[in-house]
């Protein structure tokens, strides 16, 4: 059963297609999918499921402004003198309602909804129509991975567009709106904190009931178990259900299907170690979940703000350049400092020479197409979930069990050594200096500091621009949470209110 899923599952990534539907709430006439028209057959369940696959290479998504806003927003990255003023606006904290980023990462996120909805209202037509039991099979398992994708996309809508969720609160904040048919009209307001986190933990609940362990499979480009399981161990953090998410996260770490392994310092082939592999061609034992690209297929070039390198093919123009107190975060030993960055000249005038962040310098297999700076993002990776673990055994008092996890991880990426201890004094620093030495630009660091009600202050650097680099943000800034985009509130109909950051 799991090689001819896997089978089946190849050759529906070969047909990844493109959606392009608009993503409001409110659907445009030209958008609107008849019902005469709608999923039928079989074929055309796999081909919704193609698509919503697709509308995750979204520049706006995780291959762009999902990623990198957040992390462009805090501490973790300087504007250099000369930057292009790409997302300058999320740098500076000149976040608005009407910022082309926000506008199109809310758009984006629901333009998910909106197919994984479309696929779930017509499903059990389809399977009324079916006889064969394999495609019956088949018809369910698309069904587990459509809830998966539709719970990962309303997690994010929550973490970028909500208040961090507090149990004694979250009755009485702003969650997001909940839509959960295609053909029917609901109403545009939004539901509680609390309905928005019942609503995603139901979507997987109904995902791990249809997805089979069996089918589980590391470098997946597909949902499966295993990932349900990993974004409900990133939500049971986020909602402070410490025993969930030990219990989530371990299921995972402890797979016994899908072959997960840490991606380490041993080298691999060609003189590079399975850690610079992981980078180098996306692909590894670690990775949960991935968004598939192929040579003609492929998102936006997330490291182009880094390294920018084909303004001349010479020198690197990079917008953006790693905070010095990040790069003294990594010890001697500690591997990913060179898989993550590399010392190079940037052609400014300035001729600043400075370790560029190199993480998504591209896919090699690209590269060879001449396609630069685009890497396959990997939103669900191993080395999380041990970090999940770890702060909720933390949260727990059981800080034997989240130094085993800390250590385990720092092992797998130091060349010699990388145990480590945590306590109830240092628990929280430690475990906030690994998320970033791990996670680095990958999207998480705005929304911890946010849950964890921490701010940051930025000190100028070498070459930095000077707006914005003397900045002191405080915990609970209300940007921190991103306004709603003013023409979702303003639309006709809509009974949306805004955040305060929307004021």
């Amino acid at each position: 059963m799991k090689k001819t899923f896997n089978i089946i599952a190849k050759s529906v990534a070969m047909l990844l297609v493109a959606f392009n539907l608009n993503a409001c709430l409110e659907k445009l006439p030209g958008d609107y999918i008849l019902e005469e028209d709608a999923m039928k057959t079989f074929n055309d369940a796999e081909q919704t499921l193609t698509g919503i696959y697709s509308s995750f290479m979204s520049g706006a998504l995780y291959s762009g402004y999902l990623t990198l806003c957040p992390d462009i927003q805090s501490d973790l990255v300087y504007a250099i003198d000369g930057y292009s003023n790409t997302l300058g606006n999320h740098w500076l904290w000149k976040i608005y309602s009407t910022n082309s980023e926000i506008e199109s990462i809310y758009a984006s996120l629901y333009s998910v909804i909106g197919k994984c909805n479309f696929f779930l209202d017509q499903v059990e037509k389809v399977r009324s129509t079916l006889t064969d039991d394999t495609q019956i099979k088949y018809l369910d398992y698309y069904t587990g991975e459509v809830y998966c994708a539709r719970a990962l996309a309303y997690s994010e809508l929550v973490k970028c567009f909500c208040k961090a969720y507090d149990p004694a609160t979250a009755e009485n904040e702003q969650g997001i709106v909940i839509r959960s048919k295609y053909f029917e009209k609901e109403p545009v307001k939004r539901a509680s904190l609390k309905e928005s986190y019942e609503f995603i933990l139901s979507d997987l609940a109904k995902a791990q009931e249809l997805l089979e362990d069996e089918n589980d499979y590391y470098n997946s480009a597909f949902f499966t178990k295993a990932a349900s399981h990993a974004i409900n161990a990133r939500v049971a953090l986020y909602m402070q259900d410490w025993e969930e998410a030990v219990a989530q996260s371990s299921k995972v770490i402890d797979n016994e299907y899908g072959g997960f392994e840490l991606a380490t310092t041993s080298m691999y082939s060609g003189g590079m170690t399975y850690l610079d592999y992981l980078w180098n061609y996306d692909s590894s034992f670690e990775v949960i979940w991935k968004i598939g690209y192929t040579q003609t297929s492929y998102g936006y070039p997330t490291g182009s703000v880094f390294l920018n390198f084909t303004n001349d093919y010479t020198y690197y123009y990079p917008d953006y350049v790693p905070a010095q107190w990040v790069l003294n975060l990594y010890g001697s030993g500690d591997a990913r400092y060179n898989a993550y960055f590399a010392n190079l000249q940037t052609g400014y005038s300035h001729q600043l020479q400075w370790p560029l962040l190199v993480k998504y310098y591209g896919n090699q297999d690209l590269v060879a197409v001449y396609v630069y700076h685009t890497n396959m993002p990997k939103p669900l990776r191993l080395a999380e979930q041990y970090l999940i673990r770890a702060e909720a055994n933390c949260r727990k008092g059981d800080f034997v069990k989240a130094s085993d996890d800390l250590s385990t991880l720092r092992r797998s990426r130091y060349t010699s050594g990388g145990a480590i201890s945590v306590n109830e004094n240092n628990w929280l620093q430690t475990i906030s200096d690994e998320r970033v030495r791990e996670l680095y630009m990958e999207g998480f660091r705005l929304h911890d500091l946010k849950r964890w009600n921490m701010g940051f202050e930025r000190t100028p650097q070498a070459n930095s621009l000077a707006e914005g680099s003397t900045m002191k943000v405080e915990a609970g800034d209300p940007l921190f949470v991103w306004p709603i985009p003013k023409h979702e509130i303003e639309a006709p109909g809509s009974e949306i209110t805004g955040n305060e950051s929307n004021k």
